[in-house]
């Protein structure tokens, strides 16, 4: 079965058409006329950030379904927007009220969370196939060249490239890596950390992730460098490293499963060591995530609070540093963006438009959650016992 097969299956049908005349229709209509305003958001207008609504179902579905029926409805073609980015960060940051025009989709999920582990042993490869299995061509043409797939550090950088390696150097010097250390690498992606720590520092490096597909492609990347990479779930994994570094995999983990694996993290780290997470965080403490995000872009995932990492740190690391820039991510999403629409001539061939509109939804919508500062960027740097004499900030 082909990616775009595979897509289209995945995806629920479509709604059966709704009577233009009806009653319900026009008080769902104005209902989302109402939302929208409030937010400064015109339905018809000529602002880039204002929609065109194509199918008057989009009105009863966003009304019932929230941001899932807003996502869904987009992805049908029911409704368009020129700037999906500006759209979000006006909706988040206006009024902060997506979520709130319906809000069963959204406490189903939290309930569910509450009762079930759902990033459990059984359950943490679901993400791995359905979000980093889609295609590697994909990302390859999507991401700089040394695939990284999290924030990018754009301090002294003006293109992706050169922000995506001042990301993974700034990472090396933050541990104080050098040369013959050995690394952990926990949700090592395509080998873009173990590619560069080996590279530039002769680092040796093990990495883990819970993709087939990253696997792959991580081992032909980084043939004949002193990097070892498996396909094991963090909890699974056993051994002992001068540092641990994961980048992008805390979002995965799961409140339920928070206290583990920093604990995981401290057992592969030797006395003196430093680890080093980076994270997207959220402003207040949360166990779901977006119900369209859960359910087509990343199954089970979650952000962690700083009130939820404390707790689970508590008496396991010493924090030597905690440094915040979400802001960047905006940039890098939005270069992610570009990237991948100006590739598309490539992809359409393995993927349909629904998938088309999907991708792009994801990427701007997210870009218009970070520039709205509705999630963080976050890199903490812990120490197993702490650091002699005092630790000095890297940026």
């Amino acid at each position: 079965m082909s990616h775009a097969d595979q897509t289209q299956t995945s995806l629920p049908a479509k709604s059966k058409p709704v009577s233009l005349r009806s009653p319900g229709t026009l008080i769902f209509e104005r209902m989302v006329h109402r939302f929208l305003r409030d937010s400064n958001i015109e339905v018809g207008g000529e602002n880039p950030w204002d929609i065109t609504v194509t199918d008057r179902r989009f009105y009863r579905r966003f009304a019932l379904k929230g941001s899932l029926g807003l996502g869904e409805a987009y992805m049908d073609g029911w409704w368009h927007c020129e700037q999906l980015d500006e759209l979000f960060y006006r909706l988040l940051s206006g009024c902060g009220r997506c979520g709130k025009i319906s809000r069963v989709p959204n406490m189903l999920s939290k309930v569910h969370a509450k009762i079930v582990n759902r990033q459990s042993r059984t359950r943490a490869y679901i993400v791995g196939e359905r979000h980093y299995d889609v295609g590697n061509e994909l990302y390859q043409l999507m991401l700089d060249p040394y695939m990284a797939y999290t924030c990018a550090y754009w301090e002294h950088s003006s293109t992706l490239d050169d922000a995506q390696k001042a990301k993974l150097d700034l990472v090396c010097r933050k541990i104080g890596l050098r040369e013959g250390d050995t690394v952990l690498d926990v949700g090592c992606g395509w080998g873009s950390f173990a590619r560069y720590a080996a590279e530039h520092y002769g680092a040796k490096v093990t990495g883990i992730t819970i993709s087939k597909e990253q696997l792959a492609l991580a081992r032909e990347r980084c043939d004949g460098l002193p990097v070892d990479l498996h396909l094991c779930d963090y909890r699974e994994f056993r051994g002992s490293f001068d540092h641990v570094v994961s980048l992008g995999m805390m979002e995965h983990v799961g409140v339920k499963n928070y206290r583990t694996y920093m604990e995981k993290i401290h057992d592969c780290l030797r006395p003196g060591g430093l680890a080093l997470i980076q994270v997207i965080g959220s402003p207040a403490s949360m166990c779901a995530t977006d119900p369209w995000l859960d359910r087509y872009i990343f199954p089970n995932s979650m952000l962690p609070s700083v009130k939820q990492i404390g707790d689970a740190i508590d008496g396991v690391f010493h924090m030597e540093d905690w440094h915040s820039f979400g802001h960047d991510y905006d940039r890098t999403l939005m270069a992610w963006h570009q990237n991948f629409e100006e590739a598309w001539e490539q992809l359409r061939d393995r993927y349909d438009e629904r998938f088309h509109r999907m991708w792009r939804y994801y990427l701007l919508l997210c870009a218009g959650i970070f520039r709205a500062r509705r999630a963080q960027l976050w890199q903490l740097v812990l120490a197993k016992g702490g650091v002699a004499g005092g630790y000095k900030a890297v940026r």
